[in-house]
Parts: C-alpha cells; sequence; structure tokens
C-alpha cells in the first residue's frame, strides 16, 4: 500500500471534502429560501469542518492532540448528520 504524500491525499479527508461539496451544493439547489440561510449555514459549516479538522491533525506532533483533532472531526460529522436528520 502506497503511503501518502499528506493528511489530503488519504480518503478519509477526499470523502469528507467530496461531502462537504455535496452539501453545500444540496442546501442552495434544493432548500426552501428560509432554510437556505439558517439550518443550511449551519450544516455547511459542520460538513466543511470534517475535512479542515482531518487536515489539521497534520499540524499536531503529539499523539494526544493527534487524537483530540480526530475527536473533532468525528464530532463534526455527528453534528452534520444531526442537521441532516432535521432537515
Amino acid at each position: 500500500m502506497k503511503r501518502p504524500q499528506s493528511l489530503k491525499d488519504l480518503e478519509v479527508y477526499l470523502l469528507a471534502k467530496e461531502f462537504a461539496i455535496k452539501i453545500h451544493r444540496m442546501t442552495f439547489e434544493e432548500l426552501p429560501k428560509f432554510e437556505k440561510y439558517e439550518e443550511g449555514s449551519q450544516i455547511r459549516r459542520s460538513s466543511k469542518s470534517i475535512a479542515s479538522k482531518i487536515v489539521e491533525v497534520g499540524r499536531r506532533r503529539y499523539k494526544n492532540e493527534f487524537i483530540q483533532f480526530l475527536t473533532y472531526a468525528i464530532a463534526s460529522c455527528d453534528e452534520t448528520k444531526v442537521h441532516l436528520e432535521m432537515l
């Protein structure tokens, strides 16, 4: 298995990025206007946060910080799921 050059090459990052793009499109194309700027804004932020936290992991030197930022990414994913369920 080929080792990734950076965290941005990881499959989990690529999936998170693709997911954020799909959420972004969906919230602008499919939500009613009143939801676009309230719930839509919140779900866009939480979905983009997943990929950004994965990238942030790469700046951490210590195991505890590494785990902390992966936990933040999981929390952002869970938050996004809740927003999707509400929609």
